[in-house]
């Protein structure tokens, strides 16, 4: 299978070319892909060195798939443009994600409504990729009404120009600054821009693509996102207050059983998710089940994922997987 991965020589197009082979999909021919500036630079798939090319030779060269991780407007511009020339593209930007003709997909969830049709798949926001994973087969059973969510997002999210500043602060050492606040010893309660309701972009974007991809306009959610200065993964407190009782032994049942989730929650010996354990993983963990306490039906927990793997890259890697499996590719 010819398979280019557009954005190759960012921090998840890294990625993307790590989870290609450690999953050994079975690409036939790579591509990478990338801005001019990046073009006759070399990345190593496989113990083997390929040159970065331009977009236009990529179209040219007619992958079956391309994997996007290059920023919204160049997925804008030009994830048409590959779909025209008959190639998939699964896009990791937030350019198609809430738009009524494309596909928002985590296939654990949700891959069942891809069809042949679907020459653009939007890969959800990270924060939004391992919530759903617990939430979806929690709403199957007992019907959610509402989600509180309060997340601690890795600076690896931001990329490359974060993880420097936050090294650099910690050596001591000046440097280019990815936000306009120290991140060592700091908590930034913004991520992304702020919009007319107060909300930021990355808040909203939970609020809404977590309705679309569990497909139910009905479930209500307030977000806060959080940068804290970590690099193995983003941790989320999710409060779930549901339409109908459980039992905590059958919520960890269901959970243990879910596709993709990793039940970590044994807190007399305080064995719980953290991103230190889930960094370089592709399951998301899930710990501190409990009761809230303080009204029917609701349950805390507390959800890991590493955002480069499971909430980028090795998401998007699953949709080509799932396409090939089911012989939509």
């Amino acid at each position: 299978m010819k398979v280019a991965v557009v954005g190759a020589t960012g921090l998840v197009g890294t990625k993307m070319l790590q989870v290609l082979e450690q999953r050994n999909f079975p690409v036939t021919e790579l591509i990478p892909v990338a801005s001019e500036k990046s073009i006759g630079k070399e990345v190593t798939f496989k113990g083997k060195a390929y040159k970065v090319v331009g977009f236009a030779e990529a179209i040219a060269a007619k992958p079956d798939v391309a994997l996007f991780s290059a920023g919204g407007s160049t997925s804008l511009q030009l994830a048409p443009e590959f779909a025209a020339a008959g190639i998939t593209v699964i896009d990791n930007s937030s350019a198609w994600r809430m738009d009524a003709t494309k596909k928002l997909v985590v296939p654990e969830v949700n891959g069942n409504v891809l069809t042949a049709e679907d020459k653009i798949i939007a890969n959800p926001n990270c924060s939004t990729i391992q919530m759903v994973l617990v939430l979806k087969p929690l709403h199957d059973k007992y019907r959610i009404k509402r989600v509180v969510v309060s997340t601690y997002q890795s600076v690896t999210g931001t990329g490359v120009k974060a993880v420097n500043q936050l090294m650099n602060e910690r050596e001591g050492k000046e440097g280019e600054m990815a936000y306009k606040y120290p991140i060592d010893l700091n908590v930034i309660p913004q991520i992304d821009v702020f919009l007319d309701n107060g909300y930021t972009k990355e808040e909203m974007k939970m609020v809404n693509e977590t309705k679309k991809i569990i497909g139910d306009d009905s479930i209500r959610v307030t977000a806060t996102t959080v940068r804290i200065p970590v690099m193995g993964g983003h941790s989320e407190s999710v409060n779930i207050e549901f339409e109908n009782d459980f039992d905590l032994s059958e919520v960890r049942a269901i959970l243990a059983a879910a596709p993709g989730v990793v039940v970590e929650d044994d807190p007399a010996n305080q064995v719980y998710p953290m991103p230190l354990n889930a960094h370089d993983k592709d399951e998301t963990f899930v710990g501190r089940i409990r009761r809230d306490e303080t009204q029917p039906n609701t349950l805390n927990c507390w959800i890991v994922s590493d955002n480069l793997r499971k909430g980028a890259a090795t998401n998007a890697v699953q949709i080509a997987e799932h396409l090939q499996s089911v012989g939509l590719l």
